[in-house]
């Protein structure tokens, strides 16, 4: 039985043409909190973000993630990225903060 996927259905080409860029956040195990700003637009791809506690506006993400991947799509530059551990310490200070990939110009997956 097919599942109705909403976010990969018809957007997904769309996406891919308006939304070229690709970021994707990778948990390394501990509770971290994520802010994603770029100067275009960003979705998440995702069925719900809600359920992953992510907070999408138009042109900045944050959420948490501790195990797992979490990617978006987005138009423009990215404008800043902000990633801290469970004790609030920045990515260049611990080695717990998830890792982030940025992609320009990246197929849709």
């Amino acid at each position: 039985m097919a599942r109705d996927d909403p976010v990969s259905q018809d957007t997904s080409v769309q996406s891919a043409e308006q939304l070229p860029n690709l970021v994707t956040i990778v948990g390394r195990g501990v509770p971290s909190t994520f802010e994603i700003a770029v100067d275009g637009e960003i979705e998440m791809l995702a069925d719900d973000p809600v359920a992953e506690a992510t907070i999408v506006s138009d042109k900045v993400a944050e959420g948490t993630i501790d195990v797992g991947v979490q990617r978006f799509r987005f138009a423009g530059e990215m404008a800043n990225i902000h990633v801290v551990d469970w004790n609030g310490v920045p990515a260049s200070k611990s080695p717990n903060t998830p890792t982030v990939h940025v992609e320009y110009g990246s197929p849709e997956r």
